[in-house]
Parts: C-alpha cells; sequence; structure tokens
C-alpha cells in the first residue's frame, strides 16, 4: 500500500511568505509574452532585488498594517502606462499571475484578504491609468 502526503497550505503569516509569492509572481511576469515588456528593467537582478523587497514592504503594510511602506504606489504605474500603455486584458493577466502564485503555496484568510485587495487596486490602478 502506497501513502500519499500531500503538503498543506498554510496561511500568509509573514513578511518571508510575502517574499516568496512576489519574487515567484515576478518569474512568471518576466516570462509572460503579453507582460514582459512592462518589467524589462527587472531583468537586472539588482533591480529586481530592490524592486521585490519594496514590494514586500507594500504587501506587508496592506496586509498586516506593518507602516513598512510609505510611498505613491500609483503613480510609478501612470508613469509606465504614459511610455506603454496598459488595457484591461494586461490587468487581467496581472491579477491572474498574482493569483497563481499565491495559491500555489497558501490557503486563508490571509490570502483571501490579499487576493481581495489586489483586486480592488488593480481595478483602480486600470481606472487612473487606461480610463482616464
Amino acid at each position: 500500500m502506497t501513502i500519499l502526503y500531500s503538503k498543506m497550505k498554510n496561511d500568509i503569516t509573514n513578511r518571508e511568505d510575502l517574499y516568496l509569492i512576489v519574487s515567484e509572481f515576478y518569474k512568471k511576469l518576466l516570462v509572460n509574452k503579453e507582460l514582459k515588456r512592462f518589467f524589462e528593467k527587472f531583468n537586472d537582478k539588482d533591480i529586481l532585488e530592490e524592486h521585490l523587497n519594496t514590494l514586500v514592504d507594500f504587501w506587508d503594510n496592506i496586509l498586516f498594517y506593518s507602516g513598512t511602506y510609505n510611498k505613491n504606489a500609483m503613480q510609478p504605474h501612470v508613469n509606465l502606462h504614459q511610455k506603454k500603455p496598459f488595457s484591461k486584458h494586461h490587468f487581467e493577466i496581472w491579477l491572474d499571475l498574482f493569483n497563481q502564485s499565491i495559491d500555489n503555496h497558501f490557503t486563508g484568510d490571509n490570502v483571501h484578504a490579499l487576493k481581495t485587495r489586489a483586486l480592488s487596486i488593480a481595478t483602480i490602478m486600470r481606472i487612473k491609468t487606461i480610463n482616464s
């Protein structure tokens, strides 16, 4: 008799969990044929690492109210949209890849909260960029 064990998924509980999510997410973005053109500067490992840490600060603040992020998250996206316009479809792919990166490792209340906030943020960004 063979017994198969599956790894139980836990909820997101700390910065290390958030780092795992954003690093996997960016691996997906950098090879996605429709999105990679928006993320070209992150092919530089040093720039990518700095950005991943900024993203961890952002999501840590969003999810755990840590106070680790106090920048304007919207403005760099507005600036990028002016150079390389986004479409609604780009936001849909972005959100799908983000959710996949979460679901690959985690389940729970914080997962739901993170996905809900990501949808809200993507919607606001879409409105402020492509609908403006």
